[in-house]
């Protein structure tokens, strides 16, 4: 959470870069001093471990990017690197949500702040999503227990739905994890799975016999469906697309699986 608002009664820097930097600093001593202790006992080990040569050269690169301050999400290290370091728990190995704090009567600059959070962190990537909010607003909505009332305070200020939502669908998504839907007359369900799931092994977050017996799957997008109006209607007019056992399914597909039996 960077903090981007004035407060006499609040230490610290009230420039999100600055405190953006303040904590990347921190988070990238913690790490080096791991990275160190891990890589120093893998170089004594690998005298009679010769297999150890591709998690010392990640421990060098990694070592060679915090030493500098840089956090492992904005070094731009190889895919293989990241891997080898992930049963060590970096704390800047892994995606990054970022809360942008603002005052109570700043929050016309939400979009401008989080562009020039963003843009500092572009050469992050994908490992990077910016959220600007009030948290103290968002704070007060949450003990609303009324959905309208709350629903009413948030739109008062012109906040929509809320930044707890946007919050929520970022960190769904930095993890890797997406829904498909699968609808019928009495129920609309929602599956997760994860990106890059193929369709049986999407098939199996709802039974495994359905993976093991996959055959094909009937699928469409959620608002094309919606603007058709119903599955029938969807394939009636053909919208229905067919896909096999290699369809990657993505964020937002609605499908009917078929099995044998």
């Amino acid at each position: 959470v960077l903090r981007a608002f004035v407060d006499g009664d609040v230490t610290g820097p009230d420039d999100p870069l600055e405190h953006l930097r303040i904590v990347e600093i921190e988070l990238a001593l913690a790490d080096l001093e791991t990275v160190e202790k891990r890589l120093n006992q893998a170089i004594r080990a690998s005298k009679l471990d010769k297999g150890l040569g591709d998690e010392i050269a990640a421990l060098q690169a990694a070592n060679d990017a915090l030493s500098e301050g840089r956090p492992l999400y904005r070094a731009n290290l190889k895919a293989e690197f990241q891997e080898q370091l992930a049963p060590h728990f970096l704390l800047t190995n892994r995606p990054v949500l970022v809360v942008v704090n603002v005052g109570e009567n700043e929050l016309d600059t939400i979009p401008a702040v989080e562009a020039r959070v963003r843009a500092e962190l572009n050469d992050a990537g994908a490992n990077v999503e910016v959220i600007g909010m009030c948290v103290q607003l968002e704070a007060e909505a949450a003990t609303i227990v009324d959905p309208v009332e709350r629903a009413e305070m948030l739109e008062g200020f012109g906040l929509g739905e809320g930044a707890l939502f946007r919050m929520v669908r970022s960190a769904y998504h930095l993890l890797g994890l997406r829904t498909f839907l699968t609808t019928g007359e009495k129920e609309t369900r929602a599956w997760t799975f994860r990106a890059g799931s193929k369709a049986p092994e999407c098939a199996g977050r709802i039974h495994t016999d359905l993976q093991r017996r996959f055959i094909r799957a009937e699928v469409i997008q959620w608002d094309e469906l919606i603007a058709l109006g119903s599955w029938k209607q969807a394939r009636e007019m053909g919208k229905l697309r067919v896909e096999g056992k290699e369809y990657e399914f993505v964020d937002g597909d609605v499908t009917e699986f078929l099995h044998g039996a």
